[in-house]
């Protein structure tokens, strides 16, 4: 269900109230029946915002990305207003929003339960009948757009010592050409500083057509500032079982990605792909203790995402068909992870929920799945247009947010731009489809699948936009192919609106706000 937070009028008539003065005003514009949607506006400037629950449920207080100010949690359906975290306003900022939920969980028949303390402050349980589990926007993954982030992309030269060299950018991984290419789309590397020679003609623009690698910290370091830039906020990087030894390629990308999310705001965490694995429970355990925390570090950064106050880890392809694992091996690694104290998303199958054994996900795995503490369904391959993407809502989205919700889970689903190469784009307007339905059933947060997938055709990165930017008679199809034009980093942008839409700080609506140029 879908909310408004207070309005600009509204916040202006308590900005310079105190506290006390604060909480009571939100709490009166709980009890007169609004409510407000899981996502609200982030807060800048030195302002925090509250939360507010769905019917039943309670929320607390949570603090905001700036400091000194906050406002209180709300609850709808008769509940009352959670306690201020702190003073409503200090000299740089103006009071929060209320809109985000807090961390209670499912409110029982008659009274939902407390939410989570905010900084400072307390919430308190709302009566009412049985609600939604709070969701908290304290975090790094509820009410934040995530990217998946391969960073696989390697080169002649850059250091790696991969033999054949061409990693990613061709299935044998020797020199990309017209006969020999594993991409579906072409990337923007103009504003790259080192790139590498192909074997492609030149570009329809006379220049050479060069490729990146992702040993490149300066690479690296770019496409996270195309993050800042655009306002993404999180980066899902990828981790396999190949090539992730001490110096070896997936380790000396995990070094920049941190290094980079430090220096331009943004927040990371890991994603494994089990894809092929079949010695994933030992693997995972050992990987995190000798390299992600032995010898990266990475949780002791704090660009490193949390959530709910927990590192975030994400395990994609659990209980996926065609995939390893069993259910005791796949609960003993959630249990694992869960147990050295972080908050674990599962990517899974479409029909995780219902399945039966004959489409994306095995049978028999859904008790498995309730001990992840949030699911991501993968949406690839599954829907190509916008009526799939609204039968796939209602005959699986909907009831997987009301069944996590249900739990006290987090819904993280996919959404996607389309694959170029098979021109389900639309200049945007299928990827802007799936941000309205996902926002508007109530997903906490968004997946977006991928960020540099040039491989699937489905990234949102810096891709060539007309002609002028592929090489000279290839067959790569660039991004004004329905003869819309598109700016190189339209699907950037456009995932930007993503995410203010899913904050509330722009309305919910199904037509697209972004321009293509």
């Amino acid at each position: 269900m879908i909310f408004e937070a207070a309005s600009p009028h509204e916040v202006a008539m308590i900005r310079n109230a105190t506290a006390l003065g604060l909480a009571f005003a939100l709490s009166l514009l709980s009890g007169c029946g609004s409510t407000s949607d899981s996502s609200p506006p982030r807060a800048n400037g030195g302002a925090a915002h509250g939360g507010a629950a769905s019917a039943g449920s309670s929320a607390g207080g949570s603090a905001g990305l700036g400091s000194g100010g906050a406002s209180g949690g709300s609850l709808s359906g008769g509940g009352s207003a959670g306690q201020l975290n702190s003073a409503g306003a200090n000299s740089a900022g103006n009071p929060g929003t209320a809109g985000s939920s807090g961390n209670g969980s499912a409110g029982a028949s008659g009274a939902g339960s407390a939410g989570a303390a905010g900084a400072g402050g307390a919430g308190t349980a709302g009566a009412g009948s049985a609600g939604a589990a709070g969701s908290s926007s304290s975090g790094d993954i509820v009410g934040k757009i995530t990217v998946g982030y391969q960073g696989w992309f390697n080169a002649p030269a850059d250091g790696s010592g991969i033999n054949p060299p061409w990693w990613h950018w061709t299935a044998d991984r020797n020199t990309p050409s017209p006969t020999n290419s594993g991409i579906k789309s072409w990337p923007d590397v103009s504003e790259l500083t080192k790139t590498y020679a192909t074997g492609f003609a030149n570009l329809g623009n006379g220049s050479p057509a060069k490729l990146y690698s992702d040993w490149d910290a300066q690479t690296v370091d770019m496409q996270i500032k195309w993050m800042q830039d655009t306002g993404i906020d999180t980066i899902a990087l990828q981790r396999f079982g190949d090539y992730r030894g001490t110096g070896e390629a997936r380790n000396v990308v995990a070094g920049h990605v941190r290094d980079s999310a430090q220096a331009h705001g943004r927040k990371f965490y890991i994603m494994y792909d089990i894809s092929g694995w079949d010695s994933f429970q030992a693997d995972l355990k050992s990987d995190w203790t000798d390299h992600i925390i032995g010898e990266l570090h990475l949780t002791d950064s704090p660009a490193y995402a949390k959530q709910n106050g927990k590192p975030v880890i994400c395990i994609w392809g659990l209980g996926y068909t065609g995939h390893p694992g069993t259910t005791d091996t796949t609960l003993d690694v959630i249990n694992y992870f869960k147990g050295k104290g972080l908050y674990v998303i599962g990517g899974l199958g479409n029909d995780w929920r219902t399945a039966n054994g004959n489409q994306w996900s095995k049978a028999g795995f859904l008790s498995v799945f309730d001990a992840l503490d949030a699911i991501s369904p993968w949406m690839v391959g599954v829907i190509g247009d916008n009526a799939g993407s609204d039968s796939n809502r209602t005959k699986y989205n909907e009831g997987d947010v009301a069944y996590l919700h249900g739990k006290g889970k987090h819904y993280q689903p996919c959404v996607m731009p389309g694959d170029l190469q098979a021109k389900q784009r639309h200049h945007g307007d299928f990827m802007w489809h799936q941000f309205y339905n996902m926002i508007q059933i109530g997903s906490d947060g968004i997946y977006i699948s991928m960020y540099d997938e040039y491989n699937e055709g489905n990234q949102i990165a810096k891709t060539a936009a007309t002609s002028a930017s592929i090489p000279a008679g290839s067959s790569f199809v660039t991004l004004d192919e329905d003869g819309t034009k598109c700016s190189s980093d339209y699907y950037l942008r456009l995932t930007a609106d993503g995410g203010k839409m899913l904050r509330k700080q722009i309305p919910l609506t199904a037509t697209r706000p972004t321009s293509p140029m």
